[in-house]
């Protein structure tokens, strides 16, 4: 019998109104390729499950390292520690799911997602890194309004597989120059060029997200290169500014890591969108 196809998720948060038309439920997946210095979901990036630790209430009772088949080392996100500890400060961040079982679970509310205009929303990590999973469940769901949020860092085929089954892409665009892009990200944004100007071409609705890091992506020469990628795109709805958010550092501690960014996180980010609005381009700041 063949197996089916099965995704590791981190979480899946109902009643979403920021992530694509109408209320939603957005889907997170976990795992991604790029490391971005500035990711605000840690906990995103593993392609595996992992036991994510909060020690601010942790009274010391030892309740987690009795029960732990390893002795309290080498944690292999096995989960037991997380049901005993009385101040809640384990979780277990990864949840292996079919699916079908995925899409159950979002069918359960497809007539009042449907009727408020909304749907559901792949997000990560980075969806496309389960593309053969997120591609089962859209085929599960249909016809739910579905959009999906990504860095476009994918092999050309595997992106234009989901994105055609997708009626709306939120499409990052970080950095325009190659190697800043790998400086800041790991790897360098040949693909993701590759994909967007498929995407352009390809009619289907976007909107290009442009995360705000301080003195790297919200540069006046970033900003011009990227209007000038964007000029012309009849499909685009809009650019959206998304301000640096100050609170995500304080998840790596959870999954054990020091959030040290190697730039001024203090340094007020540029909002101006004039040249945005000079090549026709709509954009807001979220």
């Amino acid at each position: 019998m063949e197996q089916e196809t099965s995704g590791i998720i981190f979480e899946v948060r109902e009643f979403c109104v920021h992530d694509g038309p109408g209320v939603r439920t957005t889907v997170f997946l976990k795992g991604c390729p790029l490391r971005c210095a500035w990711c605000q979901n840690p906990e995103g990036q593993s392609f595996e499950p992992q036991l994510l630790v909060t020690t601010k209430e942790c009274v010391h009772c030892g309740a987690c390292q009795r029960i732990c088949p390893q002795g309290g080392k080498q944690c292999t996100a096995c989960g037991a520690c997380t049901h005993v500890c009385p101040q809640g400060c384990r979780r277990l961040c990864g949840t292996r799911m079919t699916a079908a079982e995925l899409a159950a679970r979002l069918l359960k509310d497809a007539d009042f997602l449907s009727q408020s205009g909304g749907g559901v929303t792949f997000s990560g990590g980075e969806p496309l890194a389960q593309a053969e999973f997120v591609h089962e469940v859209i085929k599960r769901i249909h016809p739910l309004h579905v959009a999906i949020e990504t860095s476009g860092f994918a092999p050309h085929d595997i992106y234009r597989q989901v994105i055609d089954d997708v009626d709306l892409v939120y499409q990052d665009v970080k950095l325009v120059d190659s190697e800043e892009h790998r400086r800041w990200t790991g790897f360098d944004n040949d693909l993701i060029l590759r994909n967007l100007a498929w995407l352009k071409a390809s009619g289907k609705p976007f909107v290009a997200r442009i995360p705000l890091i301080p003195s790297v992506t919200d540069t006046a020469e970033n900003f011009a290169a990227i209007a000038e990628l964007l000029k012309g795109s009849v499909n685009l709805r809009e650019v959206q500014l998304l301000p640096y958010n100050f609170a995500a550092g304080a998840k790596y501690a959870l999954v054990g890591r020091e959030y040290n960014p190697p730039f001024n996180e203090k340094t007020p980010v540029n909002t101006d969108m004039t040249v945005f609005k000079q090549a026709c381009l709509p954009c807001r700041v979220m």
